[in-house]
């Protein structure tokens, strides 16, 4: 089966030079291109980050917009050297939290753009409740996570950047209006509503995932949305099998959306862009 995922996330930031050793030193990743102005990086495959240069562009909160972008890494241990390196390096964390379906640590980039660093459990560990999944937000046991580097062969710890197996896993984003929200990402886009946190948090997904897109209220109902060029998300990749289909279920509703060289690019109701692409074997 194609799977579906979430691919590049495309960011606005004020300094890239500052931005790309903060990705590189405390994160590990590697620039994989450049650009005037621009530089992508991945963990050796795809491009997993495009950041875009705007010294002047404003800075602001309250807003709709990105909460975090997550990267996944494909094993425990992989998660266990991320957060080595985070200390190794001083990085100041906002936190760890273990959720039943995966463990992950929480930090922001200089420009305070939301990052989480996670590993998923795998699919028949994760906790399930009358059918229906169960998501939490426990303490992360970070000396037990740290502890599952020693079962790692020394050859396999020289090299602690994060792996080529590191993908985005999901997006969290904040946005003004849930039912807004879900109409658009489970109605239009067909994600399929995996849990809700009472009224103010819903994760999506397609093909079962815990979540793929996270939305919140946690900025205020009805809270703006950032001005045009504003330092945080310019756009995220939704890589999915029929971008075609989609497109004609978004003018079909009257939705706009914009044909790009490499996808569909739509805005949900609270200016978060997604490119829809489309995934292919291989």
């Amino acid at each position: 089966m194609v799977p579906t995922r979430i691919g590049r996330v495309d960011l606005t930031i004020a300094d890239l030079a500052r931005a790309v050793a903060f990705y590189e030193t405390q994160l590990g990743l590697r620039v994989q291109g450049r650009e005037p102005g621009a530089a992508r990086l991945g963990a050796g495959a795809a491009d997993l980050i495009a950041l875009h240069e705007a010294p002047s562009a404003p800075r602001v909160s309250g807003t709709t917009g990105l909460y975090h972008f997550a990267i996944l890494v494909p094993a425990r241990a992989d998660l266990a050297s991320a957060l080595r390196r985070l200390v190794e390096t001083n990085t100041e964390m906002q936190g760890a939290a273990d959720h039943g379906v995966s463990e992950a640590l929480y930090l922001s980039d200089p420009d305070g753009n939301g990052i989480e660093i996670y590993r998923d459990r795998p699919r028949d560990e994760w906790p399930v409740a009358d059918g229906q999944l169960q998501m939490g937000s426990e303490p992360l046991d970070g000396a037990a996570l740290l502890n599952s580097l020693a079962a790692r062969a020394a050859s396999e710890s020289d090299d602690d950047r994060l792996p080529r197996g590191t993908i985005v896993g999901h997006m969290h984003l904040h946005v003004s209006r849930l039912d807004q929200a879900e109409r658009f990402y489970a109605d239009l886009l067909g994600l399929d509503v995996q849990q809700r946190w009472g009224r103010a948090a819903l994760f999506v997904s397609y093909d079962g995932y815990h979540h793929h897109v996270g939305l919140n209220t946690w900025q205020g109902v009805g809270a703006p949305q950032p001005p045009p060029g504003a330092i945080g998300l310019r756009q995220f990749e939704l890589r999915v099998r029929d971008v075609d289909a989609l497109t004609e279920r978004l003018a079909r509703a009257g939705v706009p959306f914009t044909r790009e060289a490499h996808g569909v690019l739509v805005a949900d109701h609270s200016a978060n862009h997604i490119l829809l692409v489309s995934e292919t074997r291989g």
